[in-house]
């Protein structure tokens, strides 16, 4: 399964304990391929050092695991829809779906909800 984790996911589910841990841990055990572009990786690293800028272990750490997991695909953009008029910033993650024929986009976002 291949799926497109957005940002907000991504920094709700590292914490152990939290709602959203069980899709970090399902990927660190391989349970599925993530698909980023360059500018999903960008901005992991810039919301995760945000985030734990008092703890950058946490941030450094979390890149570390996506950089080196060999169930992370990094696609290329061929195309860009602009399907998220409300948050153009949004786009990076349906192009890469739609780019990496993606089974799921992983978001907490209402600006999907079109």
């Amino acid at each position: 399964m291949k799926i497109v984790l957005d940002t907000n996911v991504l920094l709700l589910a590292i914490p152990f304990g939290t709602l959203y841990y069980p899709v970090f841990d399902a990927f660190l055990n391989g349970a599925f391929e993530l698909c980023v572009t360059s500018d999903i990786l960008e901005e992991y690293a810039e919301k995760l050092h945000e985030k734990y800028m008092l703890r950058p272990q946490v941030a450094e750490n979390t890149l570390k695991a996506i950089e080196n997991s060999p169930d992370v695909v990094l696609i290329t953009k061929y195309f860009f829809w602009r399907l998220i008029t409300a948050d153009p910033d949004d786009d990076k993650f349906v192009d890469c779906a739609v780019a990496a024929n993606a089974d799921f986009i992983v978001t907490n976002d209402r600006h999907f909800n079109v």
